[in-house]
Order: structure tokens, then C-alpha cells, then sequence
């Protein structure tokens, strides 16, 4: 699937993007189960362990941002995480046995879709090393305009930056202390059934969709077998074991100089990215949910404690 000039890219710049991991019955397969699952949230009102929310869900328009751990909730997604062609670009990346740390769906529907603040996966779970990936299967096209993953070529071999407000952890970096050079990101475009690679340490975000066009993303984060996870070392050894997708697994942590900062005392908003990121005084991305979209209950009596 890649050749030696495409790692090297990836090891310079911190992503990759190849297209056509996935095939168009399988995207479409992907899309369907999504497309039930977020029918199901019409029957909540908040965020649960499934699902995290748009503010301007409601039970009549349900409308989700997000799909927490989809291999746990649909085989299918389990089965697509161990895709050959998958698995055959990671092992060119990261090495020859792999395990699946985790892994999400990000809705960014049409002209709402929320964004992402600037931040590294490396300060939500730093490794004993730094050989571990995100992978971002496009379920729709993504384009310049529908709210693209951006990344800043090279910032994967510079600093972990502060993921905290006022001493707590909020899933972002603050753009006036940490300000990011927005016009060296590249703007991750590619069809529906290709796939975006970017290192854990790369400083990464993404802006509100204001498209007319959905832009769905079915995101795997992947660890080679011997980086462990600072925080999962109580883990029992079974449910381990079963994230195994590649390969051998190993009672012997690979130990390299990284950059650690831990993500303690915990985010005030627990739950996704999105919960985290509300902490945030300094945005670098606006959002504009529609007009008449009104907080849930549980947001309202949060931001009035604030």
C-alpha cells in the first residue's frame, strides 16, 4: 500500500493520507450502521457511554457528534480496524505488531458540525514510546470546506505542549500561550474509503463544518504492542490481550526519551474531547450552533456554576 518515500513523508511531517484502504460496498456497509446508531439517540437526552452530543440535539432531530468506541459497539468496526490493507500500511509505520488502543466516529454534519480545538493525542495517553497512530477512515469525502482534520507538518518531533487551564486538564492548548503557525497546517483532504495517518505527538485540530456537506470520520488510535500506556497498567490482562489486532503482544515495555506530561486532576467536563475542550477561555476555532439551538439541562446548570 505505501512505499519506502511514503514513510519517510510520514516520519518528517507526522501524517499520511492513502487512499482507497476501504472499498466502496464497505464504506457504505460502515455508513449504514452508523446511520442506525444515530437514529437510536433519539431516545436520549444527554451524553452516555455511547454517544456524545450536538447542543443542538433534541429527541425529535438527534443529532450526534460523536460515537464513542465503535469496535465495542458493532462488530463491524472491530472487523474493519483489521482491514489487510489497514493493517499493511501501520506495520510499514509503526511496526509489525499492533494493538488497538481505541477509537471513535466523529460526526460533523452539515453547516453545525462542531469543531475541534488545537491539541496532541499524546496528552490524553502518553506511552512508554511514542510509536502509536491515529487513523482517520474518511466515511465521507473530506474536502477543503466540510471542517478537515488539520495538522501541522512536523510539530510530532517538538514539545508536549499544556493541555491545562488553571492547573486542571481541558483537552486543548491554549492558542495565546501555545499559539500555532494555522497557516503551515495542511488540510487533510481525501475521498470516502481513504485513510489519514497522523502521530500521536502531532498538534492537530479542526474547524466547524459550515459545508452544506456531512463529513463523517471513523477515527482507530493503534499502539505498537511494546508502547504501554502510562495510564492502563491496572488493565487485566484479558481485555489486553483482546486488542490485539496484528502480531505478537509482549510483557516488555519499550522505554524511549518522550516529552510526558499526565492529563491530572481530571477535565471539569469529563466525557469526549468536546466536554473537555468547554474549559477553554481561548479558542482558536469559532462555533455557531444554529439560532435557536438551546443548551440541555445538564450544559445550562454546568455553565451557570461557571
Amino acid at each position: 500500500m505505501i512505499n519506502e518515500r511514503d514513510v519517510a513523508f510520514y516520519n518528517e511531517n507526522g501524517y499520511l493520507v492513502v487512499d482507497a484502504i476501504y472499498s466502496d460496498d464497505e464504506v457504505a456497509a460502515m455508513r449504514g450502521v452508523v446511520a442506525d446508531l444515530v437514529g437510536q439517540a433519539a431516545g436520549i437526552s444527554d451524553h452516555d457511554s455511547v454517544y456524545d452530543l450536538e447542543p443542538s440535539h433534541t429527541a425529535e432531530r438527534p443529532r450526534v457528534r460523536r460515537i464513542k468506541e465503535p469496535y465495542l459497539v458493532h462488530p463491524l468496526f472491530r472487523r474493519m480496524a483489521e482491514h489487510p490493507k489497514l493493517i499493511a500500511v501501520m506495520k510499514k509505520l509503526i511496526g509489525p505488531n499492533l494493538r488497538l488502543h481505541g477509537g471513535k466516529i466523529n460526526i460533523k454534519a452539515a453547516e453545525y458540525g462542531s469543531p475541534v480545538e488545537w491539541h496532541q493525542d499524546w496528552a490524553f495517553y502518553p506511552h512508554t514510546n511514542d510509536d502509536v497512530l491515529a487513523v482517520g477512515v474518511m466515511l465521507d469525502d473530506m474536502t477543503e470546506e466540510n471542517g478537515p482534520l488539520l495538522i501541522v507538518p512536523g510539530s510530532h518531533r517538538g514539545p508536549t505542549h499544556d493541555h491545562h487551564v488553571d492547573g486542571v486538564f481541558a483537552g486543548a492548548m491554549d492558542p495565546v500561550r501555545d499559539p500555532i503557525d494555522i497557516a503551515s497546517a495542511a488540510r487533510v483532504t481525501g475521498r470516502a474509503g481513504a485513510c489519514s495517518f497522523h502521530h500521536v505527538r502531532a498538534v492537530h485540530g479542526s474547524e466547524q463544518n459550515r459545508s452544506g456537506r456531512d463529513r463523517m470520520l471513523l477515527l482507530y488510535q493503534v499502539a505498537a504492542a511494546d508502547a504501554w500506556d502510562m495510564r492502563r497498567f491496572n488493565e487485566d490482562w484479558e481485555t489486553c490481550e483482546a486488542r490485539m489486532i496484528a502480531g505478537q503482544s509482549t510483557l516488555e515495555p519499550r522505554m524511549v526519551p518522550c516529552p510526558v506530561r499526565l492529563p491530572y486532576p481530571p477535565a471539569r467536563h469529563e466525557g469526549s474531547i468536546y466536554e473537555n475542550q468547554r474549559a477553554l477561555a481561548n479558542r482558536a476555532f469559532n462555533f455557531d450552533p444554529e439560532p435557536d439551538a438551546a443548551p440541555r439541562a445538564t450544559e445550562r446548570v454546568l455553565e451557570d456554576a461557571d
